[in-house]
Protein backbone atom coordinates (compact mmCIF):
# COMPACT_ATOMS: atom_id res chain seq x y z
CA UNK A 1 0.00 0.00 0.00
CA UNK A 2 1.53 3.57 -0.97
CA UNK A 3 1.87 5.94 2.08
CA UNK A 4 4.42 7.85 3.26
CA UNK A 5 6.37 8.16 7.13
CA UNK A 6 4.62 11.17 7.89
CA UNK A 7 1.07 9.70 7.10
CA UNK A 8 2.19 6.53 8.69
CA UNK A 9 3.27 8.96 11.79
CA UNK A 10 -0.28 10.58 11.84
CA UNK A 11 -2.31 7.53 11.78
CA UNK A 12 -0.19 5.86 14.89
CA UNK A 13 -0.14 8.84 16.38
CA UNK A 14 -4.10 8.96 16.14
CA UNK A 15 -4.49 5.23 17.09
CA UNK A 16 -3.58 6.63 20.54
CA UNK A 17 -6.61 8.69 20.82
CA UNK A 18 -9.93 7.23 22.46
CA UNK A 19 -13.70 8.02 21.74
CA UNK A 20 -15.22 10.72 24.08
CA UNK A 21 -12.29 12.72 24.84
CA UNK A 22 -11.30 16.49 24.63
CA UNK A 23 -8.24 16.81 23.12
CA UNK A 24 -6.03 19.76 21.95
CA UNK A 25 -4.16 20.21 19.27
CA UNK A 26 -1.58 22.19 17.76
CA UNK A 27 -0.81 22.59 13.94
CA UNK A 28 0.78 20.40 10.99
CA UNK A 29 0.97 16.69 12.02
CA UNK A 30 -0.36 16.88 15.09
CA UNK A 31 -3.67 18.62 14.16
CA UNK A 32 -3.75 15.71 10.90
CA UNK A 33 -3.17 12.79 13.34
CA UNK A 34 -5.73 14.36 16.21
CA UNK A 35 -8.50 14.76 13.43
CA UNK A 36 -8.12 11.51 11.61
CA UNK A 37 -9.14 9.55 15.04
CA UNK A 38 -12.20 12.02 15.32
CA UNK A 39 -13.15 11.00 11.70
CA UNK A 40 -11.70 7.36 11.61
CA UNK A 41 -12.36 5.85 15.26
CA UNK A 42 -13.30 8.55 17.61
CA UNK A 43 -16.45 10.84 16.02
CA UNK A 44 -17.24 12.07 19.78
CA UNK A 45 -14.20 13.26 20.69
CA UNK A 46 -14.22 16.87 21.34
CA UNK A 47 -11.30 19.41 19.87
CA UNK A 48 -10.22 22.60 20.59
CA UNK A 49 -6.69 24.84 19.58
CA UNK A 50 -4.70 26.76 22.17
CA UNK A 51 -6.17 29.98 20.63
CA UNK A 52 -9.73 29.09 22.14
CA UNK A 53 -11.37 27.64 19.26
CA UNK A 54 -13.50 25.05 20.65
CA UNK A 55 -15.66 22.10 18.92
CA UNK A 56 -14.43 22.23 15.48
CA UNK A 57 -13.49 20.69 12.64
CA UNK A 58 -10.98 21.52 9.37
CA UNK A 59 -13.03 23.00 6.55
CA UNK A 60 -11.32 22.89 2.51
CA UNK A 61 -7.76 20.99 4.93
CA UNK A 62 -5.41 21.16 7.08
CA UNK A 63 -5.17 25.43 9.07
CA UNK A 64 -2.24 27.34 8.68
CA UNK A 65 -2.92 28.23 11.93
CA UNK A 66 -4.98 28.01 15.24
CA UNK A 67 -7.36 30.41 14.75
CA UNK A 68 -7.83 30.26 10.66
CA UNK A 69 -10.83 30.34 8.81
CA UNK A 70 -10.52 26.74 8.56
CA UNK A 71 -10.85 25.44 11.79
CA UNK A 72 -12.85 28.67 12.92
CA UNK A 73 -15.96 28.07 10.26
CA UNK A 74 -17.98 25.31 12.14
CA UNK A 75 -16.44 26.22 15.88
CA UNK A 76 -18.47 25.75 18.83
CA UNK A 77 -17.19 28.73 20.78
CA UNK A 78 -14.65 30.82 20.02
CA UNK A 79 -12.83 31.66 23.14
CA UNK A 80 -8.96 32.75 24.03
CA UNK A 81 -5.98 31.16 25.16
CA UNK A 82 -6.34 31.83 29.02
CA UNK A 83 -9.80 29.88 28.74
CA UNK A 84 -7.92 27.16 26.80
CA UNK A 85 -4.64 26.63 27.96
CA UNK A 86 -5.22 28.49 31.66
CA UNK A 87 -8.91 27.07 32.35
CA UNK A 88 -9.39 23.55 30.36
CA UNK A 89 -5.68 21.76 30.20
CA UNK A 90 -4.10 23.43 33.62
CA UNK A 91 -7.46 22.28 36.03
CA UNK A 92 -6.79 18.94 34.03
CA UNK A 93 -9.86 18.57 32.81
CA UNK A 94 -8.20 17.78 28.87
CA UNK A 95 -7.83 14.09 28.28
CA UNK A 96 -5.37 13.96 25.65
CA UNK A 97 -2.66 16.01 23.23
CA UNK A 98 0.22 15.97 20.75
CA UNK A 99 3.15 18.19 21.29
CA UNK A 100 6.47 18.35 19.33
CA UNK A 101 9.91 18.03 20.14
CA UNK A 102 13.14 19.60 19.00
CA UNK A 103 14.90 17.28 21.60
CA UNK A 104 13.19 15.03 23.90
CA UNK A 105 15.19 12.53 26.87
CA UNK A 106 14.70 9.23 27.94
CA UNK A 107 12.20 10.50 31.18
CA UNK A 108 10.09 12.22 27.77
CA UNK A 109 10.95 15.81 28.89
CA UNK A 110 11.14 18.17 26.19
CA UNK A 111 13.48 21.04 24.37
CA UNK A 112 12.25 23.73 22.25
CA UNK A 113 14.03 26.51 24.09
CA UNK A 114 17.62 26.08 22.48
CA UNK A 115 20.52 23.95 21.62
CA UNK A 116 23.66 24.75 23.86
CA UNK A 117 27.66 23.68 23.57
CA UNK A 118 28.54 20.59 25.29
CA UNK A 119 31.14 23.12 27.46
CA UNK A 120 28.00 25.52 28.51
CA UNK A 121 25.07 25.58 30.47
CA UNK A 122 21.81 26.77 30.23
CA UNK A 123 22.21 28.88 33.79
CA UNK A 124 24.89 29.60 35.91
CA UNK A 125 24.35 31.66 39.41
CA UNK A 126 23.18 35.14 38.51
CA UNK A 127 24.05 34.23 34.58
CA UNK A 128 22.36 33.37 31.41
CA UNK A 129 24.67 31.76 28.96
CA UNK A 130 22.92 32.06 25.42
CA UNK A 131 22.37 29.16 23.14
CA UNK A 132 23.96 27.87 20.34
CA UNK A 133 20.64 27.33 18.46
CA UNK A 134 18.01 29.16 19.44
CA UNK A 135 14.78 27.58 19.30
CA UNK A 136 10.80 28.34 19.07
CA UNK A 137 10.01 27.56 22.48
CA UNK A 138 7.47 25.66 24.14
CA UNK A 139 4.37 27.67 23.04
CA UNK A 140 1.25 25.91 24.78
CA UNK A 141 3.02 22.75 24.89
CA UNK A 142 4.12 23.60 28.75
CA UNK A 143 0.69 24.09 29.67
CA UNK A 144 -0.24 20.97 27.88
CA UNK A 145 2.77 19.20 29.53
CA UNK A 146 2.17 19.72 33.06
CA UNK A 147 -1.83 19.99 33.02
CA UNK A 148 -2.73 17.08 30.42
CA UNK A 149 -4.73 13.96 31.80
CA UNK A 150 -2.08 12.45 29.08
CA UNK A 151 -0.17 13.66 26.19
CA UNK A 152 1.52 11.86 23.33
CA UNK A 153 4.71 13.53 21.65
CA UNK A 154 5.13 13.13 17.92
CA UNK A 155 9.30 13.58 16.97
CA UNK A 156 11.43 12.66 14.22
CA UNK A 157 13.66 9.51 15.18
CA UNK A 158 17.28 11.07 14.93
CA UNK A 159 20.18 10.83 17.41
CA UNK A 160 20.87 14.26 17.64
CA UNK A 161 17.22 14.71 18.84
CA UNK A 162 17.13 11.69 21.20
CA UNK A 163 19.48 12.81 24.17
CA UNK A 164 20.38 11.23 27.37
CA UNK A 165 19.41 14.19 29.16
CA UNK A 166 18.01 17.51 27.44
CA UNK A 167 19.88 21.11 27.28
CA UNK A 168 16.87 22.35 28.93
CA UNK A 169 13.48 21.17 30.24
CA UNK A 170 10.73 23.41 27.79
CA UNK A 171 7.35 21.54 28.78
CA UNK A 172 8.45 18.27 31.43
CA UNK A 173 8.05 14.72 31.15
CA UNK A 174 8.77 12.45 33.77
CA UNK A 175 11.70 14.71 35.07
CA UNK A 176 14.44 12.54 36.56
CA UNK A 177 11.87 9.58 36.77
CA UNK A 178 10.39 7.21 39.38
CA UNK A 179 7.66 9.74 41.22
CA UNK A 180 9.64 12.94 40.99
CA UNK A 181 7.08 14.69 39.10
CA UNK A 182 4.20 13.97 41.33
CA UNK A 183 6.63 15.80 43.80
CA UNK A 184 5.71 19.11 41.64
CA UNK A 185 2.02 18.34 42.07
CA UNK A 186 1.35 19.02 38.24
CA UNK A 187 -2.57 17.67 37.73
CA UNK A 188 -1.45 16.27 34.46
CA UNK A 189 -0.49 12.76 34.14
CA UNK A 190 2.81 12.91 31.66
CA UNK A 191 3.75 11.73 28.21
CA UNK A 192 1.72 8.44 27.15
CA UNK A 193 4.04 7.86 24.04
CA UNK A 194 6.64 9.32 21.74
CA UNK A 195 5.23 8.57 18.28
CA UNK A 196 8.43 8.94 16.35
CA UNK A 197 8.98 8.03 12.23
CA UNK A 198 10.52 4.85 13.01
CA UNK A 199 8.78 3.41 16.03
CA UNK A 200 6.58 3.79 19.05
CA UNK A 201 8.33 4.33 22.86
CA UNK A 202 6.30 3.81 25.83
CA UNK A 203 7.10 4.58 29.51
CA UNK A 204 8.00 1.95 32.27
CA UNK A 205 5.28 2.22 34.79
CA UNK A 206 7.38 2.28 37.49
CA UNK A 207 10.72 4.35 36.47
CA UNK A 208 8.96 6.30 33.37
CA UNK A 209 12.14 5.77 31.34
CA UNK A 210 10.81 5.23 27.79
CA UNK A 211 11.21 2.04 26.39
CA UNK A 212 10.70 0.52 22.82
CA UNK A 213 7.48 -0.38 22.31
CA UNK A 214 6.83 -1.01 18.72
CA UNK A 215 8.53 0.02 15.10
CA UNK A 216 7.50 0.75 11.71
CA UNK A 217 7.19 -1.82 8.92
CA UNK A 218 9.82 -0.22 7.37
CA UNK A 219 11.95 0.77 10.40
CA UNK A 220 14.02 -2.04 12.75
CA UNK A 221 15.02 -1.93 16.19
CA UNK A 222 18.65 -1.79 15.14
CA UNK A 223 17.91 1.34 13.12
CA UNK A 224 15.42 2.52 16.42
CA UNK A 225 18.74 2.09 18.83
CA UNK A 226 21.20 3.14 16.15
CA UNK A 227 19.34 7.01 15.97
CA UNK A 228 18.47 7.06 19.90
CA UNK A 229 21.27 9.07 21.96
CA UNK A 230 20.95 6.75 25.36
CA UNK A 231 20.72 2.78 25.59
CA UNK A 232 17.32 2.02 24.41
CA UNK A 233 15.59 -0.59 26.50
CA UNK A 234 13.39 -2.53 24.58
CA UNK A 235 10.48 -4.48 25.35
CA UNK A 236 10.58 -8.09 24.92
CA UNK A 237 7.38 -8.13 23.65
CA UNK A 238 8.57 -5.56 20.69
CA UNK A 239 6.17 -5.35 18.40
CA UNK A 240 5.43 -4.42 14.39
CA UNK A 241 2.68 -1.51 14.07
CA UNK A 242 0.10 -2.88 12.16
CA UNK A 243 0.18 -0.71 8.65
CA UNK A 244 -2.26 1.74 7.76
CA UNK A 245 -5.94 -0.12 6.35
CA UNK A 246 -7.31 1.00 3.24
CA UNK A 247 -10.20 2.95 5.56
CA UNK A 248 -7.67 5.21 7.35
CA UNK A 249 -5.51 5.80 4.67
CA UNK A 250 -8.83 7.20 3.07
CA UNK A 251 -10.24 8.84 6.13
CA UNK A 252 -6.65 10.49 7.04
CA UNK A 253 -6.54 11.76 2.93
CA UNK A 254 -10.01 13.20 3.91
CA UNK A 255 -8.32 15.78 6.63
CA UNK A 256 -5.25 16.22 4.65
CA UNK A 257 -7.33 17.51 1.08
CA UNK A 258 -4.29 19.23 -0.04
CA UNK A 259 -1.94 16.85 0.73
CA UNK A 260 0.46 19.39 2.11
CA UNK A 261 1.73 17.24 5.08
CA UNK A 262 2.11 13.89 2.71
CA UNK A 263 5.66 14.42 1.98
Amino acid sequence: MDYTKNEMMAIATGREFKDGQLAIFGVGLSMLAGFFAKKNHAPNMIAFTEGGIYGSTPVGGLPWGIECNRISANATSFTNAIDALGMLVASGRADNAVIGAAQIDKFGNVNTTGIWAEDTQPWKVGEYTLPKTRLNGSGGANEIATGCKGYLIMVSHQKKRFAEKVDYISSPGYLSGGDSREKFGFPGGGPTAIITNLGILRPDPVTKEFYLDAYMSFSSVEEILENTGWDLKVSPDVKMIPEPTEEELRNLREVDTTGFLRK
